[in-house]
């Protein structure tokens, strides 16, 4: 069974709109509308990354009544943007559940998701929940046959580095194995992500404690 790869980095906000122009600022690229998630409360924002993963940006959907449960990625109690999670990309989820299990680590359960597209489209997956705790340990996403969000013509701004913290760095990278999943974890004092962009006047940090848009 292929490895896990880079599917995409979950930047969370309390506010969509000034995020999105903040990254613009920083980056010199503006983001494109991605959609809303119909029943979650949320929509996002995305900007390509090169090597077929991308950036969402994520926030409360003012289009959409207050959801029934919390929104995922914390964004229900977010001061601010943050690098709240990220996902790999899989073919055949269940099988990839499954190995995990024996390996010691539970994704949880697959559950379907989708989105409506600016055009008036539906994009469907299917994910594991994504679990709280730094977001460390990415969930598992796997697109079908629905065509790739960048595939399209997405603006892209190169991804230098994607790394993470963590109190307990050997634990992390026993949970990231399972999932056949690659992410540079150092010790640190809380669990967090930090992604380095190429930026307009050079690098741009985004995640934890990290010049965060």
């Amino acid at each position: 069974m292929a490895d896990a790869v880079l599917d995409h980095l979950v930047l969370a906000t309390p506010d969509l709109e000034q995020t999105a122009a903040q990254v613009a600022a920083l980056t010199g690229v503006r983001p494109v509308p991605g959609g809303g998630h119909p029943g979650r409360g949320t929509r996002n924002v995305l900007l390509g990354l090169g090597d077929g993963a991308y950036l969402e940006i994520i926030g409360p959907d003012p289009g959409q009544p207050a959801p029934e449960a919390p929104r995922w990625f914390g964004i229900d109690v977010l001061t601010g943007p943050r690098l709240a999670h990220w996902a790999v990309r899989v073919r055949g989820i269940a099988g990839h559940v499954a190995r995990a299990r024996v390996l010691g680590y539970d994704p949880g359960e697959p559950v379907a998701m989708c989105r409506r597209t600016p055009d008036g489209g539906t994009l469907s997956w299917t994910l594991t929940p994504p679990r709280t705790g730094g977001g460390l340990v990415p969930f598992l996403l796997d697109w079908g046959d629905t065509p790739h969000p960048a595939a399209g013509e997405l603006p892209v701004v190169p991804l230098r580095s994607f790394t993470g913290t963590h109190p307990d760095p050997a634990t992390i990278r026993a949970e990231l194995g399972a999932l056949g999943a690659t992410l540079t974890v150092e010790a640190g004092d809380e669990p967090g992500l930090t992604a380095v962009l190429d930026g307009r006047n050079g690098p741009v940090s985004v995640g934890v404690g990290a010049g965060a848009p």
